[in-house]
């Protein structure tokens, strides 16, 4: 079992892409529609970290049309075709839950300056 572990651990870190809470990311997903696939992006603030090592997860949430919605990707999921980052944020807290009760520019992440 830690033999597993160790190869896992050391091949998945390689390709696992680099979230922090708080940056804004545009999430690569693919969609199978019967036999054919095809990539949706979904763009969103960066609210949570789960887990680590292989079961590592990380939540998104955007607003779209005044609706807000979330979801859960796991990192080193192969329906995950690539990750970007558009910005990364400024913040204090590890998460962010605190954005779902916001409205408008109250829920905006500051941006942080490299």
């Amino acid at each position: 079992m830690d033999a597993l572990k160790l190869i896992s651990d050391s091949s998945l870190k390689e390709n696992a892409p680099v979230v922090n809470v708080g940056d804004t990311v545009k999430v690569h997903v693919k969609i199978k529609e019967g036999e054919k696939y095809r990539i949706q992006v979904f763009e969103g603030t960066v609210i949570a970290k789960k887990h680590g090592g292989i079961n590592e997860t990380f939540t998104v949430r955007r607003v779209a049309h005044g609706c807000g919605i979330e979801r859960v990707f796991p990192v080193h999921s192969p329906v995950v075709d690539k990750v970007e980052l558009v910005r990364s944020g400024k913040v204090r807290r590890s998460k962010l839950y605190y954005l779902r009760d916001r409205v408008g520019k109250a829920a905006k992440v500051k941006e942080q300056i490299r």
